[in-house]
């Protein structure tokens, strides 16, 4: 079972800080890639992931010192109060999909690589990307796509799905990649079906839809002077990041229209900052391009 190097590690550790058997959260365990560095560093952790691969195989490959939970990064809060934790010296989110649900074609995740349309990161959950893309109606296929994907021929591909689907089902993801190639123009520098798979992995995750409710409740969670660092891939999820972040960093956030602050809102977080990956670990993994690293610290 391969996972990715973890994206930003050094940069990772250092805008964490770590204290010696402080207690950190990694909410996107995956294949444990900065787990390890926060052990590595002289911390402990509560490892969140909602794929049952990647909560056994870290099980199988760090040492101690990491108390796992099987969730979703939502109900992170809830989840660590259940546990009977209730603060954390600080948190990390690697957001969207990992390297190795890319690479392992049954999961259904790539355009390039046969496999059922699946992409559940959780597998015992009930909604596939088969149902989106063979239950959904023309106009929701239109919205994910264009809200998810920010896929400008959202409403071709999505005609051209339905129109396909209404001779037989469509069940692979090999097949889906092909219907979208010819439903678009030729592109340069990405495949045409790159970002049609986003938008679909999204619906069937609820990824974007829970981030919000993921950062508010983490972020509650952390001692003061703590910090949460949150790696992003794409505009949508990054957007919501930079909103949180700068909400937790504002005394008022109420509109600008009115004329005095009502909201009565006071800042809880210091942003730290915005990093990208250096060109030595690009040249390493190219899949770390769209990344971007921010980091608040909380007051």
């Amino acid at each position: 079972m391969s996972y990715h190097v973890p994206i930003m590690a050094s940069e990772v550790i250092t805008a964490l800080a770590i204290k010696k058997d402080g207690l950190y959260l990694d909410a996107t365990l995956g294949g444990g890639g900065h787990t390890r560095a926060i052990l590595e560093a002289g911390g402990k952790v509560v490892g969140i992931d909602r794929d049952d691969d990647a909560l056994e195989h870290c099980k199988a490959t760090l040492n101690g010192g990491v108390t796992y939970i099987k969730g979703q990064y939502e109900d992170a809060a809830k989840l660590l109060r259940a546990a009977e934790i209730f603060s954390v010296s600080g948190a990390v989110m690697d957001l969207g999909v990992s390297s190795h649900q890319l690479d392992d074609g049954a999961r259904g995740f790539s355009y390039m690589r046969d496999g059922a349309l699946d992409m559940r990161m959780d597998r015992t959950q009930k909604l596939s990307a088969y149902d989106v893309v063979n239950g959904y109606s023309e106009e929701e296929l239109v919205r994910i796509l264009w809200e998810y994907g920010e896929e400008r021929f959202s409403r071709r591909i999505a005609s051209s799905i339905v129109r396909a689907r209404a001779k037989e089902d469509i069940n692979s993801t090999v097949e889906l990649a092909e219907i979208i190639a010819a439903s678009v123009p030729h592109r340069v520098g990405g495949h045409p079906a790159k970002k049609s798979f986003q938008a679909i992995r999204i619906e069937v995750n609820g990824e974007l839809s829970g981030l919000r409710a993921a950062l508010d409740g983490i972020f509650g969670m952390i001692e003061r002077g703590g910090r949460l660092a949150v790696i992003t891939f794409h505009s949508l999820e990054d957007r919501i990041v930079k909103t949180a972040f700068a909400d937790y960093a504002t005394d008022c956030i109420c509109p600008k229209s009115l004329p005095v602050c009502v909201c009565d809102h006071r800042a809880t977080g210091r942003i730290i900052g915005r990093y990208k990956p250096s060109q030595d670990e690009l040249n390493a993994n190219p899949r770390a391009k769209s990344s971007t690293l921010r980091v608040i610290e909380k007051l």
